[in-house]
């Protein structure tokens, strides 16, 4: 493992267009910290984001992963790239020359994808741990280590992301048409979503019936991981309990993780058996 990683890494050491990407990527998550500074003001109402707890424990992991979530496509390129720079400066093909097995060379990729997202994850973690002991108003450490499971939420749903984004390198050659192809599964995923509506359209639990489809797809497996944290905030659950509405409390949903690392396989063997096939 730690031989195969090695490669890539240096691989990935003389990209300058990935260390930049990754550089991006790391800068923005280092930069959920300037949340703490937004401010709104409009007459007598003023909002500081920071002081309506967004950063306090537990609430912080919720929040700060989904935040961090969002902003997984720089390393989607990094990924991508990655593959289109194995056609593109036929490294793949040296590799195998030199006696990498096709099994070795997609096990490369997936440990690549696991130590980006493992790392990412330890710097989300990094960083709530920082801004919570600046601005939490609860530092009881039973407090603090609640809801740590969007932690490992996180993880997965970066592997399962990268390993979807590893899939279409890998079919497409090209990162910019690989990328391409997500957003048109996206967009295809959007498409169902609505046609399921339609042909639910007026039956009992609609929203129900349709969710209970939708969530064996991938896109929407990975959105599930970590819902919208903004209806746990104490300003929207008043204005909610003014109105008459009330927000149930966000959970993991473990159905979402086994979907996503199932899925997470199915990526990564059609990964192996597309590129065993092919002739390279």
């Amino acid at each position: 493992m730690l031989r195969l990683l090695t490669i890539e890494f240096h691989k990935l050491r003389y990209n300058r267009a990935s260390k930049v990407l990754s550089i991006i990527y790391f800068g923005l998550l280092t930069s959920i910290a300037l949340i703490a500074a937004i401010k709104f003001e409009f007459g007598s109402f003023k909002l500081h984001l920071a002081e309506q707890g967004i950063f306090n424990f537990p609430y912080i992991w919720h929040f700060n992963t989904y935040i961090a979530a969002i902003l997984k496509f720089f390393l989607l390129l990094v990924i991508v790239s990655m593959m289109s720079n194995e056609y593109g400066y036929k490294t793949l093909k040296q590799n195998l020359i030199d006696g990498l097995s096709k099994k070795e060379f997609i096990l490369s990729k997936f440990y690549t994808v696991i130590a980006f997202s493992l790392i990412s994850t330890v710097f989300v973690f990094i960083v709530s741990i920082i801004l919570g002991a600046i601005y939490s108003d609860y530092n009881e450490v039973s407090i603090i280590f609640t809801d740590t499971s969007y932690l490992f939420a996180f993880f997965i749903k970066l592997v399962g992301f990268f390993s979807m984004g590893l899939f279409f390198g890998i079919l497409i050659k090209k990162s910019a048409f690989a990328v391409g192809a997500i957003f048109v599964w996206l967009i295809g995923e959007s498409i169902f979503k609505g046609y399921l509506f339609w042909t639910f359209k007026g039956a009992e639990n609609t929203t129900e019936s349709v969710n209970s489809i939708m969530q064996f797809l991938p896109l929407e497996a990975l959105s599930n991981l970590i819902k919208e944290p903004f209806s746990r905030l104490g300003a929207i659950k008043t204005l909610a309990n003014s109105i008459g509405k009330t927000f149930e409390k966000a959970t993991i949903d473990f159905s979402a993780i086994l979907i996503v690392c199932i899925w997470t396989t199915i990526f990564i063997y059609l990964s192996y058996v597309l590129l065993k096939k092919r002739d390279l």
